[in-house]
């Protein structure tokens, strides 16, 4: 735990973490003290819990609730999901209320036992729907009041929990820096207090209040909830949160007693008893008379109408029996008998069916299971055998008969189709050869300029680069960086090159123009075409020429450099559709990429085959960069999956191999805007809007 002061040591003395929960083995857990100390409250006697949530936005799912075990415990459960769906959230929501009920609520043992086999299973749960993508991220609390004072909890995601005592506020759960773990990995364990107040939320508090400002709230802990509430919605925050105020309720129990004592009249206890036996005869001869009613309603056939004359007969003689003192405390009791059979039938038959339900339910589900691990194994033989298109095709079956399982109401098998989506996956990446990896930071462009937002990337050579914003060049030279100089000032830049021939780059800006850096000073460059330059959206150099894409035109305009100007524009592209293009290169061959992943190639305007053979179901789908090494592989960019996609070029029959992939990991990486490699196919750079980061190809 963290502490603050020496004031706040003294306050939270007693609690403590429990060991990690997914590292200990089974039956290591910890025996908790017992007893009461000095000054200490039973929580689930004399507290009293709040629930409470803000206002939820779309995709996020928000549930407070409590609930009460069969040992007199006191159960607290939050959750914040996100989803797509408001459907999958609340799915979510009803399976972890299932485990916690049946792990928790419903079993038996002790209390750190069953609470740290629930979170185990939730954490299992929470795997499968992240890996099923169905919720994208957990924020969860669950704590346990134990009648003898204890307080348990653990927490996911950014939940937290501060205990107020004496006047100070502390957290009492885990802090972790940079991304939250989606998991429970921490119990933390100890002894509430009288005057004690436990503040609970799905997100973190401090982002709206401070310690001291806590502590002051929950001094009126009858309006903290409403405090709590519009402190976070004020910083347009969503949670769900708890406020447990131990002795508020057995304060509010003895006002309330005392009010009833005043409003109440003294009776005798014969006079009670007198009342309520005469309200249970009513009842009773209320369903009889109902039951006779129906009962004639529905036998008034003549075959029938002496069995109904008969029991009719005999009705009438069960309620005299109930009226007549010697007769009628007999008549109770074969009453009651007879209601408890009927009870006792209904239950049975229920029982019976649900468990046979159940039985073929488990059945389904079990042969589905096997049919998946057979699944896994033929993707296998398939992949030595080099069909790599058939594995993936077996792997993405099998992956969708595990989320089958995972989705059954029945619960059963969910652990195990868990474990096998974490297998496919790393059968699917180990199929796709795709490595997994932290590159290196090269350079910060926020040391210069904290605020940039880089949109493009330059290679030079000898890790030389020129970074670009909408308006400033930055001048990299292995980790240094010059301070920016402005190359548009009413104009927005576009898209940049090198143009290795001249030695300049080139840069396409939003107002139809080109500026070039010649010797280190922007010039804006003139075209000989009367109408100006036309507007595009990349530029790429190759030989005396650039070439800009016009996706709007169906066109790729060609410039040649002439000594201080740009000749009129030819028109490249003959009959390729590429009204979608968003990015190109050219390596003698002219390469478009265009929305959804499809690749056009050009040569001499002319389209030409191209296909990616043996490659994942949607390879390419989110794509927005290429770049082809000269007389190498080419390299596609995909920020949504923050990877690096490898292919040959395919000669000139276009038939394109897959190769591999890099997925890059790391929590400061952050949305991919371009790519370089070096002529040897040595190194690989990225950048995102504030760095550039290096990949050795040659270690991997």
């Amino acid at each position: 735990m963290r502490v603050g002061s020496q004031r706040r040591t003294k306050a939270i003395k007693e609690w403590k973490t429990e060991r990690p929960l997914l590292i200990v083995a089974k039956g290591g857990n910890q025996k908790l003290p017992t007893g009461y100390r000095k000054g200490s409250l039973p929580f689930c006697m004399d507290a009293a819990v709040q629930t409470g949530q803000t206002r939820a936005q779309d995709g996020i799912t928000l549930m407070s609730k409590t609930l009460t075990t069969a040992q007199g415990e006191n159960v607290v459960v939050l959750l914040q999901i996100h989803a797509e769906s408001s459907s999958a959230g609340r799915g979510f929501q009803k399976e972890c209320l299932e485990v916690v009920g049946q792990a928790l609520v419903e079993a038996e043992g002790e209390t750190t036992d069953r609470l740290d086999s629930t979170l185990k299973e939730i954490n299992g749960l929470i795997k499968g729907m992240l890996l099923s993508k169905t919720i994208q991220d957990v924020h969860a609390v669950i704590a346990v009041g134990t009648p003898d004072g204890m307080f348990h909890i653990s927490h996911a995601g950014r939940a937290e929990a501060y205990v107020v005592r004496a006047g100070a506020a502390s957290q009492i759960t885990e802090y972790t820096k940079g991304k939250s773990s989606p998991a429970f990995v921490h119990i933390a364990s100890g002894r509430l207090e009288a005057r004690d107040v436990v503040i609970i939320s799905t997100q973190r508090l401090l982002r709206a209040l401070t310690p001291a400002q806590l502590a002051q709230l929950a001094s009126r802990h009858h309006a903290l909830l409403d405090e709590l509430r519009g402190a976070l919605e004020a910083e347009a925050e969503q949670a769900a949160f708890a406020v447990i105020s131990v002795g508020a309720e057995k304060d509010q129990q003895d006002i309330a007693s005392i009010k009833a004592s005043v409003r109440s009249r003294p009776r005798t206890d014969d006079r009670k008893r007198q009342r309520n036996n005469s309200s249970i005869l009513a009842s009773i001869s209320g369903l009889v008379r109902t039951g006779v009613s129906a009962a004639a309603d529905v036998l008034r056939s003549d075959a029938m109408k002496d069995g109904v004359h008969k029991a009719k007969g005999k009705i009438l003689s069960f309620r005299k029996d109930m009226k007549d003192p010697t007769r009628k405390r007999r008549t109770h009791f074969l009453l009651i008998a007879g209601v408890l059979a009927v009870i006792l039938i209904i239950w049975a038959i229920f029982n019976l069916t649900s468990f046979s339900q159940r039985s073929q339910t488990k059945a389904e589900l079990q042969a589905l299971v096997d049919e998946i691990n057979e699944d896994v194994r033929t993707a296998e033989n398939r992949r030595l055998t080099g069909e790599i298109d058939a594995a993936n095709a077996i792997l993405k079956r099998a992956e969708e008969r595990a989320k089958q399982v995972i989705g059954n109401q029945s619960g059963y098998f969910r652990q195990e189709a868990g474990e096998i989506l974490a297998r496919i996956q790393a059968k699917r990446e180990e199929i796709n050869n795709v490595i997994r990896l932290s590159p290196r930071v090269v350079a910060n462009l926020a040391a210069k300029k904290p605020d940039v937002m880089a949109i493009g990337m330059i290679g030079l050579e000898d890790e030389e680069f020129l970074v670009y914003d909408r308006q400033d060049l930055y001048r990299v030279l292995h980790n240094s960086i010059d301070d920016p100089s402005r190359i548009a000032n009413e104009e927005l830049l576009v898209d940049g090159v090198a143009f290795p021939r001249y030695q300049t780059s080139v840069f396409l800006t939003t107002g139809n123009g080109v500026t070039e850096i010649i010797s280190g000073q922007p010039t804006s460059m003139k075209t000989e075409d009367p109408a100006g330059w036309i507007a595009g959206k990349d530029i790429e150099a190759y030989l005396r020429y650039i070439y800009v894409l016009s996706p709007e035109n169906n066109q790729i305009y060609k410039y040649e450099r002439l000594s201080n100007r740009y000749g009129a524009p030819d028109g490249y592209n003959v009959n390729g559709n590429i009204e979608k293009a968003i990015d190109m290169a050219i390596d003698g061959n002219v390469y478009i990429l265009q929305e959804g992943g499809e690749v056009t190639k050009l040569l001499r305007g002319e389209v030409q085959p191209f296909a990616v053979r043996n490659s994942p179901e949607e390879l390419l789908t989110h794509a927005t960069k290429i770049y082809k090494v000269p007389d190498g592989n080419i390299y596609f960019l995909d920020p949504v999956r923050s990877r690096v996609i490898i292919t040959t070029h395919g000669g000139n029959a276009g038939d394109a191999s897959y190769l591999k992939q890099y997925v890059l990991e790391s929590d400061e990486i952050g949305e991919l805007q371009d790519i370089f490699v070096d002529a040897d196919e040595t190194r690989l750079y990225v950048s995102d809007e504030k760095r550039i980061y290096k990949v050795d190809l040659n270690a991997q």
